[in-house]
Order: structure tokens, then sequence, then C-alpha cells
């Protein structure tokens, strides 16, 4: 019998009225604003109304660094979050919303896989509620004013050499990293350097994802930097008076978006910020709604644990006052053979040497999720090539680190594949265990906030970062600063910022290129090696294999 796709499980299945889903959670219809049949966004008045409930238990999945092999860290979130509704717990996913450069380019969308799906899944993969397009739209609306300012005399000063805000669209292309904008004489303004990032790096989007309510929001927006005046002081979007119609545009985008898994339970799909280039977490409006909805609450960071975990602790947690009660991380036994050295053509081979060879990536995850006082339980996504003494030899590893290992086959049996590990997890986050703190306090300083976070997640030896960077560092401490969290942008693939180290590397240094001020946001931005916030499509990008049939259905995006 063949195996079915995503799309073809995700398009059989039987969906129920966005109302009953909202009514598993006790929110009233009246609370909902539909978006169709299956989508709805929760309204203000039901987040306001339900802060002094108090919290469920929050449980964070993260995993290993991605790898070629597969690790279904999404699937094994919605799969979770279907176990514990099965075994009679009140749970909830929160996730986030699908960017359209990886579905069009390499990684494909975030739904979720097999039977641990979100649906809908196309329209959470492409437009959804437009979110992301409402976003790109006020970060670009802030560009054009700063420009139109600076064209109808520059009343405040703007030094046209020092405009930091970039505009964003959410695609890859590559060409629009650098460009030099109002070319074609004077009428079209004066000629500059600028560039694009893609809409999941925008602060915009870091904002949204962050902000509390609209009057945080628009303050928050206030607050971004986008230019330097000759003297070097900034200029703020307030100045340009552009907070205002930007939160007009983000009013409807701050409401969480409401769905269902495949087993119709709730969901919340909320914000976009990559994790290798931004901070990557669905938004703190979601995910503390669902806490005072629900008495499990299932959510993801982004990549592996070095980037996602580490910001969800460092920034999220610190931002938002809440604290995860228990961490799954998720491995694969094809991906502990890869980091051990295998070929992808071979993983299909049993090599429990290479499953051994390879564990040390785990283990090192395993290591810097503890540090932050909190359990850590691994689940081991199954695929049917593993065999049972590649999957013991996982088990028997994780032991040594003092957590255990679950074998779940969510993807294939859905709940019913998970239940041992949501039994699991649930006890541990009944038991109170946790003792949440992030690695650095606020008052260090921002370079040895960025020490911080090289040498106790990634294990490198040191920072390398010339003077500018440097002084810029302790400018902005001394213009109050100082207390920020710090985002780093590095690749996903390695402890290290050469993205084919695999395993559990030592013996390196992490450069750090560049660093931005999102003030707005509250947190410094250190971009490290050669990542890129636009990134570029790969030489066959998947946009060549999408298309419609013959019958109007989407082909290709799964």
């Amino acid at each position: 019998m063949a195996v079915k796709s995503d799309i073809e499980i995700a398009r059989a299945a039987t969906k129920r009225p966005i109302q009953d889903i909202g009514a598993k959670l006790g929110i009233h219809s009246d609370d909902l604003v539909p978006y169709g049949h299956d989508k709805a966004k929760v309204s203000q008045r039901l987040i306001d109304a339900v802060q002094d409930r108090p919290d469920g238990k929050l449980i964070l999945v993260t995993a290993i660094n991605p790898t070629p092999a597969g690790e279904g860290k999404t699937t094994t979130t919605v799969g979770l979050g279907d176990g514990l509704n099965a075994i009679g717990k009140k749970a909830v996913v929160c996730i986030r919303e699908a960017s359209l450069g990886p579905c069009f380019g390499m990684k494909g969308g975030a739904a979720g896989g097999g039977y641990a799906q979100v649906i809908p899944m196309e329209d959470m993969n492409l437009h959804f509620t437009g979110d992301f397009h409402a976003i790109t739209s006020a970060h670009n609306l802030l560009a054009a004013m700063i420009d139109n300012h600076v064209y109808w005399g520059n009343a405040l000063d703007i030094d046209i050499r020092r405009v930091v805000w970039r505009r964003v669209m959410d695609m890859n292309d590559r060409a629009l990293r650098q460009i030099t904008a109002s070319l074609g004489g004077v009428a079209n303004g004066y000629p500059r350097e600028a560039g694009f990032d893609i809409t999941v790096a925008s602060e915009v989007m870091a904002i949204l994802c962050l902000a509390r309510n609209l009057a945080d929001l628009q303050k928050r927006l206030g607050d971004i930097i986008v230019a330097y005046r000759r003297d070097k002081t900034p200029v703020y979007c307030r100045d340009l008076k552009a907070d205002g119609a930007m939160t007009v545009l983000l009013k409807d985008a701050l409401q969480p978006n409401l769905v269902q898994t495949l087993e119709n339970n709730p969901a919340f799909v909320h914000g976009g910020p990559f994790a290798n280039i931004a901070h990557g977490c669905n938004s703190v409006t979601a995910t503390t709604t669902a806490l005072k909805l629900a008495d499990y609450v299932v959510t993801e960071a982004g990549f592996g644990a070095d980037l996602g975990a580490e910001k969800f602790m460092n920034i999220k947690c610190r931002k938002a006052g809440i604290a995860p009660a228990c961490v799954v991380v998720v491995a694969t036994v094809r991906a502990m053979k890869m980091n051990g050295g295998v070929a992808k053509a071979d993983l299909g081979l049993e090599n429990v040497d290479a499953v051994q060879a390879g564990c040390g990536n785990l283990g090192r995850h395993i290591e810097n999720v503890k540090s932050f006082g909190v359990p850590v339980v691994v689940a081991i996504n199954h695929f049917v090539t593993d065999t049972d003494a590649e999957v013991e030899a996982v088990k028997a590893y994780v032991a040594t680190q003092g957590s255990q290992a679950v074998l779940c086959k969510h993807w294939a049996q859905g709940s019913a594949g998970i239940a041992d590990l949501a039994t699991l997890v649930a006890d541990i986050a009944d038991k109170d265990a946790a003792n949440f703190a992030p690695i650095y306090p606020d008052e260090m300083g921002l370079f040895e906030k960025i020490e911080t976070i090289a040498q106790k997640i990634y294990r490198a030896d040191g920072v390398i970062a010339d003077g500018k960077i440097r002084d810029q560092l302790k400018q902005w401490e001394d213009q109050g600063y100082g207390h920020l969290p710090v985002c780093m942008a590095k690749t996903q693939y390695s402890f290290t910022t050469d993205p084919e180290r695999r395993g559990a590397p030592t013996g390196f240094t992490i450069p750090v290129r560049e660093v931005r001020l999102s003030a707005g946001a509250g947190f410094i931005v250190a971009i490290c090696g050669e990542i890129m916030t636009m990134p570029g499509l790969p030489r066959v990008p998947s946009a060549e294999t999408i298309m419609l049939n013959e019958d109007g259905q989407i082909e290709g995006l799964f």
C-alpha cells in the first residue's frame, strides 16, 4: 500500500467548524473573527478577559541541529499536543506561521507532517490570514516615509548615509540584498545604498511577536531607530509620525490565529520569526493566551536548541515572564547517523556505531537546555528504516545524560503513537521540578552576553569582533540599551558558523560580522559568520514543481 503524502493526508481530514474548536477552549463564537469556516482570529476582548486566570503548564519542543536526514520538530509539537488531549489532558498547540520564502525555496512548509499536522495546511503555508503581508506593508510604509521625509526637506536632519532601516519582502531574493535606491533623477529623491531582508527578519515581525496589546505595539513601533543624524543621534519611527499608521496596518495581525490539528484539537498559529536570523518563537500573545485557556501548552522554537531554545529562554521567557515546565528535544536515528559521518544515501542501513558516534550533538543540546534549570526529555521521531538496536543505542546514550528518551510514531499513527511521551511530559510538568533562569543577567555587558552564548551554548573558545563592533556595542550601552538581551544570527546547521561542521565540535571561534540595534523589539542582533538576513533560492527551488492540477488543487507544495 502506497504511503500517503502530507498533502493527501491533510486533504482527506475531516475538519470541524472553527467555532467548535474554539468551544474546546471555552471561547465563545462572538470572540472569534472567522476567516472562512476553518480558521479564525481570537479577539482582543477575549485576550484581555482571561488575563487574571492561572497559567497552565508550558512545554517547549526543540531539536538537535537540523540535517538533511530530517528531524520533525513541528510534527512532534503537533503530535504531542494531540497526544496530551488523547490521554485526557486539555492541551493546545502554539506554533509559528510559515514564510513563503522557504515554501518556494528549499525547506518547505511549517504545518507538521503525516498524521501530526495542523490544517488547513495549504492555507497555512501560503497567504493564511494575511499577517505576513500586513507586517511587510507596515515595515515598507516606514521605509517609504523615511525617503519621503528626506525628499521634502529633511527637517529631522537625517544623514542619508546612516539610514539603517532596510526594506523587506517575504520571498528569497539574493539580488535584493544590497541595492542602490532613488536612481533616475531629482524627482526620485536622493540616491543611497539600501537593501532588503526577508520579512521574518523584520524588526516589525519581532515587535508583533513580543507586543502584549495594541498600545504596547504602537510604543514599540515608535521606539524603532530608523536612522542617525550627522551628530550620530538617533531618529526614531515616532519622529516620522509613522507609528500610528503602522499600528493600523497591524491591528488585525496582532490577534492570534486559531486552527485545528488533524485530530480536531485547537492550535494557535501566530507570528513567524526565523531562529537563524531572528528570535524564532511564535507570538507572546498567542502563548500567554493559550496558557490561560488550557492546562498544557505545547510550543516550539525554531531550528536546533542552540538557536531557537536559547532565544526562547533568554529573550521570549525574559520578556514575557513565562517559563517552561519541561523541554522536549527531538532527534532521529537518521540524524544521529549523519552526525556520525554516514552519507545521506546510506542512512537506511543499520549502523549502531555511527549512531553512537553522532550522539554527541544530542548530548550537547541536552546539557545546554538543562543549564537553564529545566527538565529535559528526548523524543526519538521514528522512521521506518530505524532498527531496534539503533533506537536502543540512542536511549542508552540519553540515559547517560540523566534524561529519558521515548520512541514516538506520531507521523504514522497520530496521537496513539506518542501517548507514552505525552504521559511522561505531563507527569514531569505536574511535578513543578523546573527552576528556570536565563543564562545571563540583564546587567551584563552586551559583548559579554555574546561571549556567554558563544562559550556556554556553542562551546566556542571565544568571539572575534573588530574594534568598530565593540565600540558600537559600548555606544549603545552608553545610550541606555545595555540591559537588552542578544539575538544571535548564525547558521542553524552547526554549533559553529561553518554549516558543514556537524556533531559537537570544539576548538573554534565565533566571528561577529555586524551588530544591529532592534530598540523596538528590545534586543541586539549579532550577525555571525556568513549568515544572510535575505536568503537566496537553491539551485533547484521548490517553486519549479509547485502548480495547480486539472482539478484546481495545489501540487508540489509537499
